[in-house]
């Protein structure tokens, strides 16, 4: 028997959610304590606030497996696989309108600015296509499956499987060349030019130098002497550097927790891992702080996770990370009730 049940979560992201494969009592949902003092350490120290998303009656979440994004006002962009496609908020956490319900399923996303006007590039994995959209909803572009590059013919053998075009994350360059990962299917970069003609394909499954194993995530990194790619090479748990011509530059960070994506201010890059923390990363590779350290491995990575069992500061899964420019950040967990946590940064060094 099917239920759609509204809840208001006392939790941290205290939204509305209606699921219908999963029953939730109730009494299960109890608030929990906020943390006694701020997340993170030095420069990276932040506060929950809880309650920031506010989903009027009839509006959920849903199933949060999507990403995060800041426009230049402000406003905050979630994607998840529910019914309303990409959800907005404005600063304060009241929900403004839902964008492209039919692109539902839309897993990384970028927010840029082309002329004083701002676009959402996104990759959509349910569609197994890369779309451009304004930021009313309104599609401009759809790139579907690379076939130029040869990853998705039909194998010779019958008993083999073709390979799945299922895009995870996309990066624009500075000459707008279009960069797409397909981290669930062949786990290879597609590189367009900005008319969105099949140029190339960065790297192979693997685990070497130029190998990805879930290439999930995709940062364009401006902080050094030229722009690179920073990729979150998930399931060979680290960070690495290519070129925009797609050439191997060198491993950033290892033994991380499963990078899902990565938002970068400043000198830092934010770093969602989707086994219960989120890292601030320097330039260097070094970890300078972690954030919602989850000290239950059995709830990483538990996309079934039920509300009853999370806690106000503690991460489960997380899957999109935003800093927004008051260096505040957005947290997305992969959880089936749909979960959304604003963390405040807390101005000012801590004294020692």
């Amino acid at each position: 028997m099917h239920s759609r049940i509204a809840v208001l979560l006392s939790l941290s992201c205290a939204v509305a959610f209606a699921h219908t494969d999963f029953a939730l009592s109730l009494a299960q949902v109890s608030a929990t304590p906020l943390p006694a003092g701020p997340l993170g350490s030095g420069n990276f120290r932040f506060n929950i606030e809880p309650g920031w998303a506010k989903l009027p009656a009839g509006v959920s979440l849903g199933p949060t497996h999507g990403g995060v994004g800041v426009d230049k006002a402000g406003n905050v962009y979630v994607s998840s696989d529910g019914p309303n496609g990409i959800l907005v908020f404005d600063r304060s956490g009241q929900y403004l309108r839902g964008l492209a319900p039919e692109l539902s399923g839309i897993h990384g996303f970028i927010i840029r600015n082309e002329g004083g006007k701002e676009f959402i590039y996104a990759a959509h994995v349910k569609g197994n296509q890369a779309v451009k959209l304004g930021l009313d909803g309104n599609v401009e572009w759809k790139l579907g499956v690379p076939k130029e590059s040869g990853f998705y013919d039909q194998p010779a053998d019958a008993k083999k499987k073709p390979t799945l075009y299922r895009p995870t994350a996309i990066a624009i360059g500075p000459d707008n060349r279009i960069y797409v990962a397909d981290g669930y299917g062949a786990s290879v970069i597609h590189v367009y030019t900005p008319e969105r003609k099949y140029l190339k394909t960065i790297g192979t499954r693997g685990e070497g130098d130029g190998q990805f194993k879930t290439c999930h995530g995709l940062a364009l990194d401006t902080r050094f002497e030229r722009p690179l790619l920073l990729v979150a090479d998930r399931e060979n748990r680290r960070l690495v550097h290519h070129d925009l011509e797609g050439n191997f530059v060198r491993v950033v960070a290892t033994g991380l927790r499963r990078p899902c994506s990565i938002s970068i201010q400043g000198d830092y890059a934010a770093v969602a891992e989707l086994e219960g923390r989120v890292a601030i990363i320097d330039k260097q590779g070094q970890i300078a702080a972690t954030l919602g350290d989850n000290p239950d491995q059995k709830q990483w990575a538990a996309f079934k996770l039920e509300p009853e069992h999370w806690r106000d500061g503690i991460f489960i899964a997380p899957h999109g990370v935003s800093f927004d420019k008051e260096g505040n950040l957005f947290v997305q967990d992969w959880n089936f009730a749909g979960r959304f946590t604003k963390l405040k940064k807390v101005v000012g060094k801590k004294k020692t």
